[in-house]
């Protein structure tokens, strides 16, 4: 696997930092034009930093939303076991500030200068070169109120650069400053960029990019998955519930493969029914999931399969999606007999018998790397498409096997087209006579033959049936 941290970020970083409430998401969503990033004005909304492409003027850049800056004691405090999610959040972003190419210090022109900024000032001055801040003034949402910014030069941080994240005033400007200082960057900046492995450029721009999406319960530990898939720690981990509060993107290439995978928020019954934060970050997790390719459907198999977690295969299901079982927490487990679990998860699951299950330990990595092959290996089997020469020869197999059954009437139906109408998912069709009907069973039947022969692991599968009026077609008398 690519090395995820150092050599998935080829494209320049520039960082949104500030205190809290300043309007930093908005900013992040105005500029990358998506509503990734849960806005609210609640204190500490944003959790893991959100990470977004810009494309402006023919130049392409990473950017970051961190989250707010409560407290500066939380910047320079060593990591421990025990550090609390606010601990992590203003460690992660302080981490971004000293990666960052170019750093958006964001101010709030409505509050005006306050303490906190001439702290967090202090602060960038004494980690990143001067050239690099763009001291940005938000909330200008009209020229009247471009009389208070002055106040701001108090920082020393050079020229100011007023902007409305809320109605986009001001932002063109921004960007063009930040290619502009791009342009103008050191040449370390500039051999990276030409430097870069021509995969992941490709990755930039691919249209074969499999969209994978880490989904489950709370506290099952996706984000803990997606950090050990990684090799480091790009999300935020804690045993209290909805922690991920919005879907987090990371690019990968695996196998000369682009990969996006997507931590999203838990998913559970009261959370959905709440009116805050959580409620969003639900919505949010299952948009991020209809946008996905693949599913990794995590649960904790050391606990027993809830209700919750059927409902939401059943969903995963609905919507045509493919999965795999990820069943986490794997070192819990005293007696691990990978059978009977197996039987046991799909015998309360018996309608995603076609998805695989993977025992894993995202706390020790244990069989994590075979993941992304399965990822892998689903999505190539997701778009087969066989050809009518391929189905009508696994027919004729097939009926003299198991001769179609019939429903209602007396006469057993005759098969007489067999065709595949759809890939990426697949979906068959078999046409039979006007006056005959086909038993249920032998639907099943013909999917378990599929899946036999040519695979489609992990993939949802629809084969359908179609009356057809004075059609002759294969016998199998």
């Amino acid at each position: 696997m690519t090395d995820t941290k150092d050599n998935d970020k080829p494209l320049p970083l520039i960082v949104i930092f500030g205190r809290a409430n300043v309007g930093k998401s908005t900013l992040f969503n105005c500029l990358t034009e998506k509503h990734q990033a849960l806005i609210s004005n609640i204190a500490g909304t944003t959790r893991d930093s959100n990470m977004g492409q810009v494309d402006w003027c023919g130049r392409s850049f990473e950017i970051v939303d961190t989250g707010g800056i409560i407290d500066l004691k939380h910047l320079t405090k060593k990591a421990s076991n025990a550090d609390n999610i606010a601990d992590q959040v203003q460690r992660q972003a302080s981490q971004y500030l000293k990666q960052a190419d170019l750093v958006i210090f964001l101010v709030d022109n409505k509050a005006g200068l306050l303490p906190q900024d001439k702290q967090m000032a202090l602060l960038i001055k004494k980690n990143v070169n001067a050239n690099k801040v763009l001291l940005t003034v938000n909330k200008v949402d009209a020229p009247k109120d471009r009389l208070k910014i002055s106040e701001f030069y108090k920082l020393s941080l050079g020229q100011l650069y007023p902007v409305s994240a809320a109605n986009g005033s001001g932002t063109g400007d921004l960007l063009d400053v930040i290619v502009e200082k791009l342009a103008t960057h050191n040449s370390q900046l500039a051999t990276r960029n030409s430097n870069t492995d021509e995969a992941e450029k490709e990755l930039q721009v691919t249209s074969d990019q499999i969209r994978v999406c880490i989904i489950g319960k709370p506290n099952v530990g996706k984000s803990s998955l997606l950090n050990s898939i990684l090799g480091y720690e790009r999300v935020i981990v804690s045993p209290e519930p909805h922690t991920t509060r919005e879907p987090q993107h990371t690019k990968i290439i695996y196998q000369d493969q682009p990969i996006l995978l997507i931590d999203t928020a838990g998913i559970s019954k009261n959370g959905a029914k709440t009116k805050g934060l959580e409620k969003f970050g639900i919505a949010k997790s299952l948009n991020a999931l209809s946008k996905s390719d693949i599913a990794l459907m995590t649960v904790d198999i050391s606990q027993d399969i809830t209700r919750q977690d059927a409902k939401l295969i059943e969903k995963i299901v609905e919507v045509q999606k493919s999965f795999i079982f990820i069943a986490n927490k794997w070192d819990k487990v005293k007696k691990r007999d990978t059978k009977k679990y197996t039987n046991d998860l799909y015998g309360k699951l018996p309608f995603a018998r076609f998805a695989p299950i993977q025992f894993t330990s995202a706390l020790t990595g244990e069989k994590i790397k075979k993941i992304l092959c399965l990822v892998i290996q689903i999505a190539k089997e997701r778009k087969l498409q066989l050809s009518d020469s391929q189905l009508a020869h696994f027919l004729a197999r097939i009926v003299k096997i198991h001769r179609p059954a019939k429903g209602k009437g007396v006469r057993h139906p005759r098969i007489r087209e067999f065709t595949q109408t759809q890939a990426n998912p697949p979906k068959f069709e078999m046409k039979i006579g006007a006056k005959e009907d086909l038993h249920f069973s032998y639907l099943r039947f013909i999917e378990n033959r599929l899946r036999e022969t040519y695979g489609f692991l992990g993939t949802p599968m629809s084969v359908s049936v179609a009356k057809k009026k004075n059609v002759h077609g294969l016998h199998q008398d």
